[in-house]
């Protein structure tokens, strides 16, 4: 944690300039393709993204429309067939890929699981690594397939994966959940791959939001959810990312028949699609991927150093305000060494939050003392930001938040 005076970017000292920075704001237009009621700020993009009108548009078409009219037919006459590759070469352009080197289908574990199988036989040395503030279910999954392989899977401190690879596979979030600290990826591969390694990159909570650069930092394998600040919808499927050159080379644990290069032949062997397709496995969910199709729809007008730009200034916003709260900071102040949300410390950060929501500002917890607040550029505003930490302070001063129904935990945090 850190508590110390924070320079960079131009902030707001007051709501009016807050304003000002609304008025000539790039992105302000882009709420409009958003569904949130009025009343709401909504700082749990990085959770799960709002409701756009494009997603609502597409799944209503897809399931009042071409489910109900065209039933099976609409496979192909809706070209259900193609849409995971199709959404994905729309993704491909966000994250820096080629078309062709992205595809979506099933979660972030799975997909990382089937990374991290494939990646092995082609690693220096039969070694798994984890940083041990990891996404969990990340060190889940790694566990899981050690158990299975037999190869060990070493768990190193936070920051040390890359050093401590020797040749072999790691899992590392380009954006780490808790603290929000941005990975340097283009110099992580050049390390990883100077010693035999592989570095697969959970990119969870960067994609939407950071001006990621794939073929740009040479990487070679990743895996990202489309739930967050893609607002892809609750459960919306994830996606697969190999460089062109070597997802040939790769073979998939779980090979499915989507995954087949000529599924309706139905023929008993297992022939790849070439490229990253062959990582697709059962049917995918065509109702969910029509809903990201067309939650991808506000990305086309935006350019994404844009959006990554008004980001950390929403982020250097909190901080700031944050400080001057007494509160303890949590992530890193520089910005461009961070992802699009900011973390704070309180001892009762979860009546906090609780007390936060009942004023229309929704932020989230993680255990202990840990308040996270998402800054999606495209829906949220320099002076919503003002207000909602404004309001923060209140509560903070209030002591409003000391209460058992607020400290009364739910199932989700």
């Amino acid at each position: 944690m850190h508590k110390q005076a924070m320079t960079l970017i131009s902030l707001p000292e007051s709501r009016a300039e807050a304003e000002a920075l609304d008025a000539t704001d790039p992105l302000a237009l882009c709420r409009d393709a958003f569904a949130l009621p009025e009343g709401v700020t909504y700082l749990v993009g990085h959770s799960l993204g709002p409701a756009t009108i494009g997603a609502l548009r597409n799944l209503r078409a897809a399931s009042e429309g071409a489910w109900v009219n065209d039933r099976v037919g609409a496979w192909n006459s809706a070209e259900w067939i193609h849409l995971s590759e199709h959404v994905g070469n729309r993704l491909a352009r966000l994250v820096g890929a080629k078309a062709g080197e992205v595809v979506v289908c099933d979660s972030v574990s799975i997909n990382l699981f089937k990374l991290a199988a494939s990646a092995l036989p082609l690693a220096r040395t039969r070694r798994l690594v984890v940083e041990e503030d990891e996404f969990p279910t990340d060190q889940y999954i790694l566990d899981g397939l050690s158990g299975l392989t037999g190869v060990d899977l070493v768990r190193v401190a936070p920051g040390k994966g890359v050093s401590q690879l020797e040749g072999g596979v790691l899992v590392k979030s380009l954006v780490n959940y808790r603290s929000s600290q941005l990975a340097d990826m283009a110099a992580d591969e050049a390390s990883a791959q100077s010693g035999g390694g592989m570095i697969i990159w959970d990119l969870s909570h960067a994609t939407g939001v950071l001006d990621i650069q794939l073929s740009a930092a040479n990487a070679r394998f990743a895996a990202g959810c489309t739930y967050k600040y893609l607002n892809g919808g609750p459960g919306a499927p994830a996606f697969v990312y190999a460089r062109a050159d070597v997802a040939d080379q790769l073979e998939t644990p779980l090979p499915g028949w989507m995954g087949h290069s000529a599924p309706f032949e139905f023929t008993s062997a297992y022939a790849p699609k070439t490229g990253t397709a062959r990582f697709a496995s059962g049917t995918p969910p065509i109702l969910s991927l029509a809903a990201l199709n067309g939650a991808l729809d506000v990305f086309d007008r935006v350019s994404m150093v844009e959006v990554q730009s008004k980001a950390r200034a929403l982020g250097q916003m909190c901080l700031m305000m944050a400080e001057g709260m007494g509160l303890d900071i949590a992530s890193p102040l520089d910005p461009t060494s961070r992802g699009g949300h900011v973390s704070v410390c309180h001892p009762d950060g979860y009546p906090l939050v609780r007390a936060l929501a009942d004023w229309g500002i929704e932020a989230d917890f993680r255990t202990p003392h840990t308040i996270r607040f998402g800054l999606s550029p495209l829906f949220l505003g320099y002076a919503e930001i003002w207000d909602a930490m404004s309001e923060l302070a209140e509560i903070i001063e209030t002591r409003s938040w000391d209460t058992e129904a607020y400290r009364e935990k739910a199932i989700v945090t």
